[in-house]
Order: structure tokens, then C-alpha cells, then sequence
């Protein structure tokens, strides 16, 4: 299936690809699986006359016109919570019709993905699941005869908390607006959101990890009084460092269009700022913890591979679940990393601040045996830099993919330093354990094994 809810998929146990029947069954009388703005449930499904065929046309135009959801059909609700199994017809005959209704009743047609699974004591009735991903030709709307006299003239329909809702005129013209300049250069959307992280970093003059992504279909994450709550609870509460257990993340408030959010003190040695915005753009910094060395007269600062390499795996798997779960982006997405001494080393950064000392930068390794620097780069580098293209999924999913997309970014990054590859990971998506150090080797191997990443030991 094309739409992904990494929110979804928790709640009914499995991917929505291979969720069973019994694991929709147990929804039932399950407070959390209220109804909600990517979640509804119908008894069933008809669409035979003029009415069911507007109502099941208006239901799927408006997830597309939103964030995406998913319609379960087959199970009754009692205010919005599932309440008994109905059982549906999930015949290819009827999944035919339903998909020639939306089709003939929405304009531009709305594209979905229709699957049926069975009850294994009664063929051919069981629960329909259409799954409809935010699209980015929206905004759609539903062309079938109004069944009720109504002073709307533009019938578009967006999903809003548990209900439907109608677009403005204004919400409209938005929606086209948005739907012709979403295919403008992401490269140079990449850059903007970039330039704007680093106008709001705290003054600094050590080294800094950046991340920024930006998606190839936009999303649009609707900021609200109710949405922030959630959006702010699950920020403060989710371990986004992996293989943690405390969330790194200590403050979020609402920007233009974005949610920011900061971890640890501004003049600390592991501060983190991010700025999440609506279209599923997204940027990540993290000040790097840091050793100071001298080697001939040369004072300088150095990071170890796997620092590095943690901050953007985390940072990675942050934007990309932003993206794909709050603000319904798809697709595949432009992702940018950097390494700068400072701030203002970036081209697009700050002034120069006046702090001292300012010490070259570089990465090394460390062997704790004989406590000492193991050198690795052979040059310093003021602003290194790598672009690639990665599908959202694999970020947003956690796992050997998440690994398989960050090692060509790591790579390039490592290059500006003279050290051919980075060693903590494999382009083909495994853990190298033993170029982790302890502070981060078990976080990681907790990891690996929770998300069935494979580790091996050279």
C-alpha cells in the first residue's frame, strides 16, 4: 500500500499491508482507537444509491485533501470508538464498484488502495481497509448530486479532527496554489529551510551536525490549539536519539508555519534545535560533543566517527516521521547533511561571532586502551557537505534502509576530511560494532536489534 502511518501501524499491530483480521477484531471497545483526522470507521459500505455513492466520495476526498488516512469498513462505532465486528462484502465484485465510484464521483479522481481481509470462518465477508495517501493533485472535489440542499457551491471536502469539513473558497484557491508550485526545485526549498535553521542557532564556535529534508509530494500539518498539544507531547515524550530511553528534545513552541524545538542548554556541549514545518520539510542541528588535541604548535577540535554518524541517523529518522506522519508528505525526499566548525562557517550562516577560541575541526578516532587520539583525517574542514535522494519510508521506518540511506550522505562527509568511508556503517545497511565507541555502542546495538538491523564486528 502506497500510505504509511507509522501511528496507524502501532495501533492495529502491523503494517496495513499484512494486518489480519484478528488484529482488527481486537480495535474493538479500544479508547485508542477513537475515531480520528487519518481514521474512520463505516458499518458498511453500499455506495448502491445517490446518497451512499456522495457519502463514500466525500469520506475519500477528504483524508486525500488532508494528511491521508485509512477507512476501515466493517466495524460499527459508538462515538467514535469501534463498538462490535459487522463484517463486510469484500468481494472483488464489490471492491470493483467502490473503486468505480470514487473514481466517477471525485475530480480530479482520488487514487487509493482498497484491500480486503477475510474472516477465515465466513469467505467473501469480512473488513475492507482503503487507504488514502494525501495527494499531491489535490485539491479533489466530489462531483456527485448533493443529496442535501446546501449554500456550498465548491464542495471539497478536508478530513478535520474526527469529522469532515468544507473547504473555503479561499481554502481552495490555497490548495490550488500549492498544488501548482509543488513541484518548484526542492533543491532550492532544501536551501531555504537550511538558512533559516541557522539564522536561529545560538551564537557558538563549535562544531555542528545539519540535517534538512524536504519532500518531493509536500504535506500540510495543520496547526491548531488541539494538534499542538499533541504534536508537543509526543515531541517532549518520544526518544528520538536512538536506542535511548529519555527524549532528547525539552521545549516546543509554534513558528511560521513550523514547530520548533530545542534539547539541552544553549551553551552546553550537546544542545539541539530543529524546526518541523507544515509541508513536511524539516531541519535538525546538533551542537557535537567534542575532544581538543595539539599536534605541532596546532590547537584543534575533533569528533569521533560515531558521533557523527548517531546524530544523523537520529536526526534522519526525526524529519523523515515528521514528514510522513504529521504532515502527510510522500514519496521520495531530498536530504542534506553538513558538518561546519561553527555556524558561521556554513555559506548560509550567521555573522562571525565575536567568542573565543575558534579551533580548526576534524574527525578522529579514539583507542581507550591507550587513551589517546587515533588520527584519521588528514586535513581539517571549515564546511563539508553531501546531498542524495532517499524514499520516506525507509527514513520514517527505522531500520536497515534508515542505515542504507545515511551511509552515502556519511561517506561524502567524511571524504572533505580525507578518510574514504565512514566505518560505524555499511552501505548495504549494517552496523559495524566495532567502530563504535562505549558511550554509543550500546544505545546502537539496542537499536539494531529492536529494528532488525544486522551487526557485524569489523
Amino acid at each position: 500500500m502506497h500510505y504509511r502511518s507509522r501511528r496507524l501501524e502501532a495501533l492495529f499491530g502491523a503494517p496495513l499491508d499484512t494486518v489480519t483480521y484478528a488484529d482488527i477484531s481486537a480495535l474493538v471497545n479500544n479508547p485508542e482507537a477513537a475515531e480520528a483526522e487519518d481514521l474512520d470507521y463505516k458499518r458498511e459500505l453500499l455506495a448502491a444509491d445517490t446518497k451512499g455513492k456522495e457519502e463514500l466520495a466525500k469520506d475519500v476526498a477528504a483524508f486525500a485533501n488532508h494528511i491521508g488516512g485509512v477507512l476501515v469498513v466493517g466495524l460499527a462505532d459508538t462515538q467514535g470508538i469501534p463498538s462490535k465486528v459487522t463484517d463486510s462484502d469484500v468481494t472483488d465484485a464489490h471492491q470493483r464498484h467502490l473503486q468505480q465510484v470514487v473514481a466517477s464521483n471525485t475530480a480530479p479522481p482520488v487514487r487509493f488502495d482498497l484491500r480486503a481481509v477475510h474472516n477465515p470462518t465466513n469467505p467473501g465477508r469480512g473488513f475492507l481497509i482503503l487507504a488514502i495517501p494525501r495527494s499531491p493533485q489535490g485539491p479533489h472535489a466530489v462531483t456527485a448530486p448533493p443529496t442535501k440542499p446546501t449554500q456550498i457551491a465548491l464542495r471539497y471536502p478536508r478530513r478535520g479532527a474526527s469529522k469532515t469539513e468544507w473547504l473555503t473558497e479561499t481554502d481552495v484557491a490555497t490548495a490550488y496554489y500549492r498544488r501548482f508550485n509543488a513541484f518548484v526545485d526542492r533543491s532550492q526549498r532544501l536551501a531555504a529551510v537550511e538558512s533559516e535553521l541557522l539564522q536561529s542557532l545560538p551564537e557558538s564556535n563549535v562544531a555542528h551536525l545539519l540535517v534538512s529534508l524536504s519532500p518531493e509530494v509536500p504535506g500540510d500539518m495543520q496547526i491548531t490549539q488541539n494538534s499542538f498539544s499533541t504534536y508537543k507531547t509526543e515531541l517532549l515524550t518520544t526518544a528520538w536519539l536512538l536506542g535511548k530511553d529519555s527524549a532528547p528534545l525539552t521545549d516546543v513552541r509554534i513558528g511560521s508555519r513550523r514547530l520548533i524545538t530545542h534539547g539541552g542548554r544553549a551553551d552546553g556541549p550537546w544542545y539541539c534545535h530543529s524546526e518541523l514545518h507544515c509541508d513536511g520539510s524539516g531541519t535538525w542541528a546538533m551542537r557535537l560533543g567534542h575532544h581538543v588535541s595539539t599536534v605541532d604548535m596546532t590547537e584543534f577540535a575533533w569528533a569521533e566517527p560515531d558521533t557523527v554518524i548517531y546524530g544523523l541517523l537520529s536526526a534522519l529518522h526525526l524529519l523523515g516521521s515528521h514528514a510522513r506522519d504529521r504532515s502527510g508528505a510522500t514519496s521520495t525526499v531530498l536530504v542534506k547533511a553538513a558538518l561546519v566548525e561553527a555556524p558561521h562557517a556554513h555559506p548560509a550562516g550567521p555573522l562571525k561571532p565575536n567568542l573565543h577560541p575558534l579551533l580548526p575541526f576534524r574527525i578522529d578516532g579514539y583507542n581507550r586502551l591507550l587513551g589517546m587520539r587515533a588520527s584519521l583525517s588528514t586535513q581539517f574542514c571549515e564546511y563539508s557537505h553531501s546531498e542524495g535522494a532517499a524514499l520516506l519510508d525507509d527514513l520514517a521506518d527505522s531500520g536497515p534502509a534508515l542505515v542504507r540511506a545515511a551511509a552515502p550522505l556519511a561517506n561524502e562527509l567524511f571524504q572533505s576530511f580525507g578518510i574514504p568511508e565512514a566505518s560505524p556503517i555499511t552501505r548495504d545497511g549494517t552496523i559495524r560494532s566495532s567502530a563504535w565507541s562505549a558511550d554509543l555502542k550500546t544505545s546502537i546495538l539496542r537499536w539494531s536489534q529492536a529494528h532488525k538491523v544486522s551487526v557485524v564486528g569489523e
